[in-house]
């Protein structure tokens, strides 16, 4: 049965005119329609954003210890909710039961991390240059944010926004993606069941125009002080742009062309087993899912027939069962797939499945679990053969694709590796320390791992890009703590008097010409 979902903005249904519905149906059973859900307008958006701004000082004003307490009761909460938050993840998203598991002990994990900082939003206690004078340092929140997530990873990478921001004392606005508004909202609902006043966490479920609008009359209204958005690198430059009018820095978390190098010395089992799951988990549509491989030219034969091997072999279908990946997220994401299949040139080579494009009765797949007609399946592709300046080795491709190129000097490796401008997530496979350390000083990316794959993010750790994948921000670990607060300097004069900086400061004399004798 499809569940009704409107926003909520101060603890109560948005009263604002709709401004459409849309249906989120299951990907891998598109007859069964999730949730039905109203779309709120550009006017309703900047309402919610006018509505938190009103309750965040009450919020601010509540100890940190108080509001870490909150956290650790979100975090109970969630884990007591944790398979059926999982089972509606797999629903909604088609994403393996296993993975959404993994996806909401995230959240457990950023709660349980988070509820620490309570006890931890440090100051400094500074000496001053003049006696009878202190200096203070403060951490205090922005204010009220915004906060625009995708649907990959619905509740994960929401936590990594409203957990931070909540305990840092803002009041937020969330807008989650609408393929994924069940999902989201059972988040919301599970962290209001902590306690949190009326206000202090809003959800507003509305399409990007709407969004966008309802950011720049916020922003206008001086009721927006910080705008986070994990999305596509075009939307989030659009963001930027905005934010930048008004003497914001956003939070961006935007797209990849995650590299992994392979070196000669490179285990190659393990090689491919992390260009698997980084490849082609969740179908390939994690903004850290693997791009391109650049194999060095001595190994790149029998890693491309070990690869091709384990993707050919790899269950695919229904998410509820053990597969390696299940549907599209949804239908935009299909439609859009099916262009980035359209960039194969008679040049490439392709491997990993009987046919490319959508899975069905007239295209199967061996092993193919579930339905295929059912839901938007599509068939895992190598493109060997890649060059530089291909579309697919220079753009985002989200979806089941991976490209391969071959190298030859490893200063070619780091060249490629950082060739199309993204630099999100980057992964070596290599046993001489030497190329671990020249790899880290060479690629531009926010993020890099050693014999592992490019996917897989731990909840203490920094997590953000660079170029097209970001502006330097980050998220997650104590990292995260500069987007949601700002520093606070004070000064505390108790001599009775005016002393002046750089002015009224003693000096000491000193006989810089003293040497000794010989």
């Amino acid at each position: 049965m499809a569940s009704s979902i409107v926003s909520i903005i101060n603890g109560r249904p948005a009263q604002g005119p709709a401004a459409g519905r849309v249906d989120s149906p299951n990907p891998s059973r598109l007859a069964d329609v999730v949730a039905e859900v109203t779309l709120a307008d550009a006017a309703t958006f900047a309402a919610a954003c006018a509505a938190a701004k009103q309750a965040q000082q009450l919020w601010a004003d509540i100890p940190a210890p108080v509001r870490g307490r909150t956290v650790a009761a979100m975090s109970r909460i969630v884990e007591a909710n944790k398979e059926s938050l999982a089972r509606l993840v797999t629903r909604e998203l088609g994403k393996p039961y296993a993975e959404a598991l993994g996806e909401v002990q995230e959240i457990i994990d950023t709660c349980d991390f988070f509820l620490g900082e309570g006890r931890r939003l440090y100051g400094q206690t500074v000496p001053s240059e003049m006696p009878d004078k202190q200096l203070f340092t403060f951490r205090v929140p922005v204010g009220t944010a915004a906060v625009v997530t995708a649907g990959n990873f619905p509740v994960a990478v929401p936590s990594w926004y409203l957990v931070p921001a909540l305990v840092t004392g803002n009041t937020v606005v969330w807008k989650p993606a609408e393929y994924a508004a069940a999902s989201a909202m059972a988040l919301f609902e599970l962290l209001q069941a902590a306690g949190l006043p009326e206000g202090v966490l809003n959800i507003v479920f509305a399409d990007g125009p709407a969004t966008f609008g309802g950011l720049e009359q916020a922003l206008a209204a001086g009721t927006l002080d910080k705008i986070g958005f994990t999305g596509s690198t075009a939307v989030g430059a659009r963001i930027g742009e905005l934010a930048g009018r008004y003497l914001q820095s956003p939070c961006l978390e935007l797209g990849g062309k995650n590299p992994m190098v392979v070196t000669p010395n490179a285990d190659l089992r393990l090689a491919v087993e992390g260009a698997l799951f980084s490849g082609f988990g969740t179908a390939g549509q994690r903004c850290t899912s693997l791009g391109t491989v650049i194999v060095h030219e001595s190994v790149h034969d029998e890693f491309l027939a070990q690869l091709g091997a384990a993707v050919s072999a790899a269950a695919v279908g229904d998410p509820a069962a053990e597969v390696l990946y299940g549907p599209m997220l949804d239908q935009k994401f299909a439609s859009r797939f099916e262009e980035y299949l359209g960039w194969i040139q008679p040049h490439h080579k392709i491997l990993g499945s009987s046919a490319v494009g959508r899975i069905g009765h007239a295209s199967p797949r061996a092993g193919f679990i579930g339905d295929p007609e059912a839901g938007l399946f599509y068939h895992p592709t190598i493109v060997d053969g890649v060059q530089a300046d291909d579309a697919l080795f220079q753009q985002e491709t989200f979806g089941p694709i991976v490209g391969v190129t071959t190298y030859t000097g490893f200063a070619d490796a780091i060249a490629l590796a950082n060739a199309p401008g993204y630099g999100l997530s980057a992964s070596i496979y290599t046993n001489d320390p030497r190329e671990v350390f020249g790899f880290r000083r060479g690629v531009s990316a926010g993020m890099l791992s050693v014999n592992n794959s490019t996917s897989g993010a731990e909840a203490h750790l920094p997590f953000g890009g660079n170029g097209k994948s970001g502006n330097g921000s980050r998220q997650s670990g104590i990292w995260v703590l500069d987007q949601f607060t700002r520093w606070q300097a004070m000064n505390w004069d108790y001599s009775g008097h005016l002393q002046k900086a750089q002015m009224d400061v003693t000096e000491i004399a000193a006989d810089l010409d003293f040497r000794l004798k010989a």
